[in-house]
């Protein structure tokens, strides 16, 4: 009898409860989408200062940020340094893109199971090719009546 309350407690109970668990995939997609363009941005961040620093004089003093606090050091601490953490980064990305194709999957097989089909899409599409072309013709109006 337990085993078939917690069966019940894992399949949603209405459509208000498939509703929410589907918009909180959604949201956890979106938060993977953007955590991986953050990290993205933190391995192009790491290449532009590789790229400037490599072909410089070993000896030459640079300055690295480390938790807050900026530290004199050379080209040669500094390199090997900037290079472990920009490969932890891509790391991390491959990870997250792992994460993601597991929760696009996930979402796919759910909606799958509760014939989910999104029409939001279709009724935008309609709504912003009438909303394109008023908006044109104000713009079109606008300025022409205002300049003349």
């Amino acid at each position: 009898m337990a085993s078939g309350a917690e069966g019940d407690r894992k399949e949603p109970i209405n459509e208000q409860a498939v509703a929410n668990i589907y918009a909180a995939m959604r949201s956890e997609l979106n938060q993977i989408y953007s955590k991986i363009t953050e990290m993205e941005m933190e391995v192009s961040e790491h290449s532009l200062v590789v790229n400037a620093i490599q072909p410089l004089d070993p000896s030459r003093r640079c300055y690295r940020m480390i938790g807050g606090v900026l530290v004199e050091r050379t080209i040669k601490e500094v390199l090997p340094a900037v290079l472990r953490n920009k490969a932890g980064i891509e790391e991390i990305v491959a990870r997250l893109n792992e994460a993601l194709e597991k929760k696009k999957k996930e979402i796919s097989e759910f909606e799958t199971k509760y014939k989910i089909k999104i029409r939001k899409a279709d009724a935008e599409v309609k709504d912003e090719s009438g909303k394109k072309e008023g908006s044109a013709q104000g713009v079109l109006v606008g300025p022409a009546s205002g300049s003349e």
